[in-house]
Protein backbone atom coordinates (compact mmCIF):
# COMPACT_ATOMS: atom_id res chain seq x y z
CA UNK A 1 0.00 0.00 0.00
CA UNK A 2 1.48 3.58 -0.63
CA UNK A 3 1.00 5.93 1.95
CA UNK A 4 -0.46 9.43 0.32
CA UNK A 5 1.65 12.18 2.74
CA UNK A 6 -1.32 15.01 3.87
CA UNK A 7 0.10 18.18 2.37
CA UNK A 8 -2.41 20.66 4.08
CA UNK A 9 -4.28 21.08 0.45
CA UNK A 10 -8.05 21.06 -0.12
CA UNK A 11 -7.57 18.65 -2.67
CA UNK A 12 -6.07 15.95 -0.74
CA UNK A 13 -10.10 15.66 0.91
CA UNK A 14 -11.21 14.84 -2.57
CA UNK A 15 -12.21 11.61 -2.68
CA UNK A 16 -12.80 11.88 -7.01
CA UNK A 17 -9.38 12.10 -6.95
CA UNK A 18 -7.08 9.24 -7.38
CA UNK A 19 -4.54 10.11 -5.49
CA UNK A 20 -5.37 12.20 -2.75
CA UNK A 21 -5.51 11.15 0.88
CA UNK A 22 -9.01 11.23 1.39
CA UNK A 23 -9.83 8.09 -1.15
CA UNK A 24 -7.28 5.95 0.48
CA UNK A 25 -9.01 6.92 3.74
CA UNK A 26 -11.82 6.11 2.30
CA UNK A 27 -10.66 3.15 0.37
CA UNK A 28 -9.46 1.50 3.73
CA UNK A 29 -12.38 2.78 6.32
CA UNK A 30 -15.21 1.57 3.76
CA UNK A 31 -15.17 -1.93 4.06
CA UNK A 32 -17.40 -4.24 5.58
CA UNK A 33 -15.30 -5.57 8.05
CA UNK A 34 -14.18 -2.24 9.13
CA UNK A 35 -18.10 -1.04 9.28
CA UNK A 36 -18.96 -3.46 11.18
CA UNK A 37 -15.79 -3.41 13.73
CA UNK A 38 -17.08 0.36 14.88
CA UNK A 39 -20.70 -0.62 14.58
CA UNK A 40 -19.78 -3.50 16.93
CA UNK A 41 -17.83 -1.39 19.38
CA UNK A 42 -20.40 1.46 19.99
CA UNK A 43 -19.94 2.94 22.92
CA UNK A 44 -18.02 0.09 24.92
CA UNK A 45 -15.04 -0.95 25.36
CA UNK A 46 -14.08 -4.53 24.20
CA UNK A 47 -11.98 -7.76 24.25
CA UNK A 48 -10.44 -8.99 20.65
CA UNK A 49 -12.65 -12.54 21.34
CA UNK A 50 -15.50 -10.30 22.12
CA UNK A 51 -15.72 -8.03 19.42
CA UNK A 52 -14.71 -11.70 17.02
CA UNK A 53 -18.08 -12.91 19.07
CA UNK A 54 -19.95 -9.51 17.90
CA UNK A 55 -19.18 -9.80 13.81
CA UNK A 56 -20.24 -13.03 13.13
CA UNK A 57 -17.82 -14.19 9.90
CA UNK A 58 -15.02 -12.29 10.86
CA UNK A 59 -11.96 -14.22 10.82
CA UNK A 60 -8.95 -13.70 13.04
CA UNK A 61 -6.73 -12.85 10.37
CA UNK A 62 -9.14 -10.00 8.89
CA UNK A 63 -10.43 -8.70 12.47
CA UNK A 64 -6.66 -8.50 13.35
CA UNK A 65 -6.02 -6.14 10.13
CA UNK A 66 -9.10 -4.56 10.48
CA UNK A 67 -8.11 -3.35 14.20
CA UNK A 68 -4.68 -2.16 13.01
CA UNK A 69 -5.71 -0.29 10.12
CA UNK A 70 -8.67 1.69 12.56
CA UNK A 71 -6.19 2.37 15.22
CA UNK A 72 -3.66 3.44 13.04
CA UNK A 73 -5.80 6.05 11.55
CA UNK A 74 -6.87 6.81 15.12
CA UNK A 75 -10.47 5.55 15.08
CA UNK A 76 -10.19 3.29 17.96
CA UNK A 77 -7.91 2.98 20.57
CA UNK A 78 -5.80 -0.08 22.00
CA UNK A 79 -5.13 -0.72 25.75
CA UNK A 80 -2.82 -3.39 26.53
CA UNK A 81 -3.03 -4.53 30.55
CA UNK A 82 0.04 -6.36 31.79
CA UNK A 83 -1.32 -9.67 32.86
CA UNK A 84 -0.67 -13.12 32.07
CA UNK A 85 -1.96 -14.13 29.42
CA UNK A 86 -1.95 -10.34 28.35
CA UNK A 87 -5.57 -8.73 28.48
CA UNK A 88 -6.12 -5.99 25.20
CA UNK A 89 -9.31 -4.14 24.97
CA UNK A 90 -10.63 -1.94 21.82
CA UNK A 91 -12.57 1.47 21.87
CA UNK A 92 -13.94 4.02 19.61
CA UNK A 93 -11.80 7.56 20.20
CA UNK A 94 -14.04 10.84 19.01
CA UNK A 95 -13.82 10.47 14.91
CA UNK A 96 -14.41 6.96 15.32
CA UNK A 97 -18.04 7.49 17.47
CA UNK A 98 -18.37 10.15 14.52
CA UNK A 99 -18.29 7.72 11.94
CA UNK A 100 -19.89 5.51 13.84
CA UNK A 101 -23.00 8.31 13.76
CA UNK A 102 -22.68 8.01 10.00
CA UNK A 103 -22.63 4.40 9.48
CA UNK A 104 -25.34 4.00 12.25
CA UNK A 105 -27.29 6.20 8.98
CA UNK A 106 -26.34 3.28 7.16
CA UNK A 107 -27.71 0.94 9.10
CA UNK A 108 -31.04 2.45 9.03
CA UNK A 109 -30.71 2.81 5.33
CA UNK A 110 -30.46 -0.93 4.99
CA UNK A 111 -33.00 -1.63 7.57
CA UNK A 112 -35.96 0.86 5.86
CA UNK A 113 -35.32 -0.50 2.31
CA UNK A 114 -33.76 -4.15 2.85
CA UNK A 115 -37.46 -5.23 1.24
CA UNK A 116 -37.91 -3.15 -1.83
CA UNK A 117 -34.13 -4.19 -2.27
CA UNK A 118 -35.03 -7.54 -1.86
CA UNK A 119 -38.10 -7.20 -4.43
CA UNK A 120 -36.08 -5.72 -7.12
CA UNK A 121 -33.58 -7.98 -7.03
CA UNK A 122 -36.16 -10.30 -7.05
CA UNK A 123 -37.26 -8.81 -10.17
CA UNK A 124 -34.06 -8.27 -12.04
CA UNK A 125 -32.80 -11.90 -11.28
CA UNK A 126 -36.23 -13.40 -13.06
Amino acid sequence: MVTTKYDGSVDEADLRRADSLGREVFSDVANKWALLIIEALGERTLRFSELRDEVDGISHKMLTQNLRMLERYGLLERTVYPTVPPRVEYRLTEPGQALRATIEGLCDWTHRYIGHIEDSRRRFDS
